[in-house]
């Protein structure tokens, strides 16, 4: 899963100041995903059943991250751009997160072929930040509808879209299997609800006052997020893989 809060773009103000509250989502929302993943690693090593993943609740709270991710990814895109559209580090930050995608896709490809990722939500992060870069002087009213619209086709499935090279629409009849799929169909809707939200609220939020700092603990993984995204699975598998194979 994952970045995730916006795992390339930083919430950042004309002034450069920071909105302490969207650096703390960002790390609950890591939080989570790390609670997720080392179930996920029980599972898929026999520690729990392996059937564990599919409950119900466990897959809301896996759609939950996701959409907080790429809301927080819309919501960080409108704070860094929304006075200043500022190309040089969108196309930096884009670049960065794409090469991260391109190597989620490499590393699991080889590691897990049978589920390798095609689309993950790194993937649908970059893909997203395009198309809300491209939106991000469009009134509220059109956001809102395009999100409408965009949910609305979440219920549509056709056949021509099964083509591998269209997986990344979401409106094919039949989910590949991926370790993480996140199309952008319906998840863009989650990153333009964060960008439409931060239009209308971000003016209101309290910047960062150096007197009332919050802790660092709090504030410091919203900050890595690509990084602690990147890195916290290979250390939770390869640490359960460890106690398995001593234990055996």
């Amino acid at each position: 899963m994952s970045n995730q809060a916006d795992l390339v773009a930083e919430a950042h103000n004309p002034h450069n100041a920071r909105i302490p509250a969207i650096d703390i989502a960002r790390t609950a929302a890591l939080l989570a995903m790390i609670i997720y993943h080392f179930f996920w690693d029980l599972s898929a090593l026999g520690f729990i059943a392996p059937d564990t993943m599919y409950a119900s609740g466990w897959v809301w709270f896996a759609k939950c991250i996701a959409a907080s991710f790429l809301f927080l990814a819309g919501f960080s895109l409108w704070l860094a751009h929304g006075e200043k559209t500022r190309w040089r580090p969108f196309w930096r930050r884009l670049g960065v997160l794409t090469l991260a995608a391109v190597l989620i896709s490499v590393v699991t490809y080889f590691t897990f072929p049978n589920g390798w990722i095609r689309f993950g939500i790194l993937h649908s992060i970059a893909a997203s930040s395009l198309i809300g870069m491209l939106l991000l002087r469009s009134p509220s009213l059109v956001l809102l509808g395009l999100i409408v619209l965009i949910y609305a086709l979440n219920n549509v499935e056709l056949v021509a879209f099964n083509a591998p090279l269209l997986i990344w629409t979401g409106l094919g009849t039949q989910i590949p299997y991926m370790l993480d799929y996140e199309p952008l169909i319906p998840w863009l809707a989650a990153l333009l609800a964060g960008l439409l939200t931060a239009k209308l609220i971000a003016p209101r939020l309290p910047l960062q006052d150096s007197a009332n700092k919050p802790p660092a603990l709090l504030l410091w993984p919203g900050r890595h997020s690509l990084v602690i995204y990147l890195l916290h699975q290979p250390i939770l598998y390869g640490t359960l893989m460890a106690v398995k194979n001593l234990s055996a």
